[in-house]
């Protein structure tokens, strides 16, 4: 299997904070990778160095076997990029959007329309809209367009799905899944954790450090073990009463229920009987099936120690 992306012990500052810090990542060809992590974590720096716009403090990054520092002419070529914030040009139509980023790597639209056919399609029916007066979604397809115009190898997406809304961060995802027909090589960063199920690998960041790397059930495996659901009709007095026990290593809210990590000695009978003696009555413990979430809470809590 090919490596298409390789960063070796990786780090950058600015001022005083270290954005990343010491990071290794290897990304095979025609893999969707997938970088996850909260805001600050790290994943745009990250993404900025491989698209060529910043330069490492320290370490060494190749993509496609270019130096991302010494052979950044070629490479940029090669790599289609869409940062975080949305960087077209919003007095321009949609057409002349993508005309634009075509003329500026040589290539005609009509020449790799195929390959941003199945996005573009819901565009083309207004080609003259300013790229400003467009919705998020459209904003989104717009500019991931305007990105494969080239036809590039692998593409760079930071937080490609931030401030849209669910139905079209579902059809982003899909539109990806199509992509990789063509042999295109993905990284993703976001900061949405179910998103992360959808890539081959993840690596999981946090404060620029990389706490682990595998496949997203590689990263679940074994989280079940010791984790329950717990809901009250007072889940904030069940929170506080639950952080009191000695047998609760951790708990936190997880949508409508509250997921608690339990040490070997945790029995939900006896903890409901200690629950009770605090006055907390109306109280269901039962498993809980471990998700990528639960992972990340658990590698920032044990990186904080």
């Amino acid at each position: 299997m090919n490596t298409v992306v390789n960063i070796s012990g990786v780090s950058k500052t600015y001022g005083t904070i270290k954005a990343l810090d010491d990071v290794s990542l290897t990304v095979h060809e025609g893999e969707m990778f997938g970088l996850i992590g909260p805001d600050g974590a790290g994943k745009s720096t990250l993404y900025r160095l491989l698209a060529t716009l910043l330069a490492p403090d320290s370490g060494h990054l190749e993509v496609l076997g270019l130096d991302i520092v010494k052979e950044y002419r070629q490479l940029r070529k090669l790599i289609g990029y869409m940062p975080e914030r949305f960087s077209l040009y919003p007095d321009l139509s949609i057409s002349e959007n993508l005309n634009f980023f075509a003329s500026l790597f040589g290539v005609s639209v009509k020449q790799n329309y195929d390959l941003i056919a199945p996005i573009f399609s819901q565009l083309a029916k207004f080609p003259d809209r300013p790229a400003g007066k467009l919705s998020g979604g459209m904003k989104q397809k717009l500019a991931l367009s305007c990105a494969l115009i080239h036809r590039p190898p692998i593409l760079l997406l930071d937080e490609p799905t931030t401030g849209v809304d669910a139905v079209s961060r579902s059809e982003f995802w899909d539109m990806l899944a199509t992509l990789r027909k063509f042999g295109i090589t993905i990284l993703v960063s976001t900061s949405y954790m179910d998103e992360a199920t959808r890539c081959d690998r993840i690596a999981m960041i946090d404060h620029g450090k990389i706490l682990r790397t595998d496949t997203p059930e590689g990263l679940v495996a074994g989280l079940d073990e010791n984790l329950y659901n717990a809901v009250s009709s007072d889940m904030f007095r069940l929170l506080a009463g639950l952080r009191k026990l000695p047998q609760v290593i951790d708990c936190y809210t997880f949508g409508a229920t509250l997921h608690v990590v339990g040490s070997e000695d945790f029995r939900a009978t006896d903890i409901k009987r200690k629950l009770e003696a605090q006055g907390i009555s109306d109280v269901d413990i039962y498993p809980a099936k471990g998700v990528i979430e639960d992972l990340f809470i658990k590698l920032t809590r044990n990186d904080q120690q």
